[in-house]
């Protein structure tokens, strides 16, 4: 019956390699390279331990909760300049881990703004346009804080104060 025609060959198909047992041989690998480098970096109990009662020197002291306080709105005054008329607009957060000098803070509100606004105000643009003047103006915020919290609570009680905006046009 097919003597008249030719028989063509048809090759079967090769079955082709399995991949899968090397993929998951060198994921395996990889992992275990990754847990193996993490157990000889990662700071282990023994070492963070506290020795005898007292902590490691350097050892960073644990004061609690941090509690902010954002001033609303930013504060915008004229600063002086010789030659034109600046602006600055200062945004400003308190930090406290004493919730109770916050509150102290917070029911002070009118009086402390008054106190950093004739702050801001008596600036010069050449002292607050440079990072120096920023740090000074920020140390001096912090101490107008700190003097009006303490009249009212006994203890000065905002341990940082934050820009958190500051502008100066």
């Amino acid at each position: 019956m097919l003597d008249d025609e030719e028989v063509e060959a048809v090759d079967a198909p090769v079955p082709r390699k399995r991949r899968t047992p090397w993929v998951i041989g060198i994921a395996v690998a990889l992992l275990a390279a990754g847990t193996g480098g993490y157990l000889l970096l990662a700071p282990h109990p023994a070492a963070t331990s506290v020795a005898a009662g007292r902590p490691k020197a350097g050892t960073p002291k644990v004061v609690g909760v941090e509690h902010y306080l954002p001033l609303e709105p930013a504060f915008v005054v004229n600063v002086r300049d010789k030659d034109s008329l600046r602006y600055l607009q200062v945004g400003i957060t308190l930090m406290s881990h004493d919730a109770d000098s916050l509150n102290a803070a917070k029911q002070a509100d009118p009086v402390i703004r008054d106190a950093l606004l004739s702050l801001f105000s008596s600036q010069n643009y050449a002292d607050v346009s440079g990072s120096a003047g920023h740090q000074k103006l920020q140390a001096q915020a912090l101490a107008v804080v700190r003097r009006i919290v303490q009249a009212r609570q006994g203890r000065p009680g905002i341990d940082a104060l934050y820009f958190t905006s500051f502008v100066v046009q």
